[in-house]
């Protein structure tokens, strides 16, 4: 099967990086909307995913990014017609808030290769069973969290934020056997991705890395350590990918 997959840029940097690679491979379309440029949004019947991706704002900052209110209704309106919706780090945030959760500054700075652990829920379920039981080094690049949506299941936790990642099904999802998940980290970043990734964010790393430098590690430590877990990071993202397509 084909899929229509819709993606959400919210930068020029902070793309679909293997996510693209995965879907190529599979012959899956992609339409994409950069909204801050304010390219329009689809209807919900217009694809079968809907992909939103990171970015350096908040999903309070409708002020200073008055497109996020058509973003937040979409994914809303996605949601209530039971499409499969994946968001990485910011996308994850957005989510959250439009499941009616919190979403605030989690009073640190993760940035870099840190440990995430499956939780119960996490290890249980049938889309995350190509993951390790133990901890694994994810790339994270966020400063915001969420609390866990009302009906969802935290999936994953760090040492310093316990909330992750979750999975969340509406009864008209569970009859369709499709999945809203939310990611904090970044499995889908490239050895192409990952350095224009440091280089738009070098402002936020520097001032990561002066006030909070045990969960901030340097540019060129994130680039040596991305020479070491990207690709299997990559090959855990297609299988999920693969579990979300097949299901």
């Amino acid at each position: 099967m084909t899929l229509r997959i819709y993606a959400l840029f919210h930068t020029n940097y902070a793309d679909l990086s293997y996510i693209r690679q995965w879907a190529d491979n599979h012959h899956h379309q992609i339409t994409i909307s950069r909204s801050y440029n304010n390219d329009k949004v689809p209807t919900p019947d217009s694809f079968d995913w809907l992909i939103v991706m990171g970015g350096p704002m908040s999903v309070h900052d409708e002020d200073k990014h008055p497109w996020l209110i058509a973003e937040k209704q979409l994914i809303k309106q996605a949601i209530d017609a039971g499409k499969t919706v994946i968001g990485m780090c910011l996308g994850a945030q957005l989510i959250a808030h439009c499941l009616g959760t919190k979403v605030k500054p989690t009073g640190i700075k993760e940035i870099g290769w840190f440990e995430l652990e499956l939780t119960s829920d996490g290890k249980s379920h049938p889309l995350l069973q190509d993951l390790p039981q133990s901890p694994f080094n994810v790339f994270h690049f966020h400063g915001d969290g969420f609390d866990c949506p009302e009906d969802a299941q935290i999936i994953a936790q760090t040492k310093a934020w316990a909330n992750q990642g979750f999975i969340y099904q509406t009864s008209l999802h569970k009859a369709l056997n499709t999945w809203v998940i939310g990611w904090q980290c970044h499995f889908e970043v490239t050895k192409e991705s990952l350095p224009r990734m440091l280089s738009n964010g070098s402002k936020i790393l520097q001032s990561g890395l002066q006030h909070h430098p045990k969960t901030v590690q340097t540019a060129d430590e994130i680039l040596a350590l991305g020479e070491q877990y990207i690709e299997q990071n990559n090959q855990r993202l297609e299988a999920m990918l693969n579990r979300l397509a097949s299901s």
